[in-house]
């Protein structure tokens, strides 16, 4: 399948979310990348715990990893929908 969107679907055209229903809103990645580090950070805060013993320590560290990897996550969002692979 991949290899047919590949070869026979060659239109060359730049587009933007607005005219692309395949593509996500900024909002959608926004949405997206906080469900995904609050999970994430649960992870994080569970593991850090187990390696320190300690809570605040462990806090601190799933507090800063929630906010960087957030950021990073919508911008590899925003990235991967410029890229027309796939669609």
């Amino acid at each position: 399948m991949i290899a047919d969107q590949l070869i026979f679907n060659k239109k060359e055209t730049k587009t933007t979310y607005q005219d692309d229903k395949t593509s996500e809103k900024p909002l959608r990645s926004i949405a997206k990348a906080f469900s995904w580090r609050v999970i994430g950070t649960l992870d994080t805060l569970i593991i850090s715990y187990i390696l320190t013993g300690e809570i605040s320590v462990a806090a601190s560290i799933a507090s800063i990893d929630f906010v960087t990897k957030m950021v990073l996550y919508f911008f590899h969002e925003r990235f991967w929908n410029l890229i027309n692979w796939g669609k």
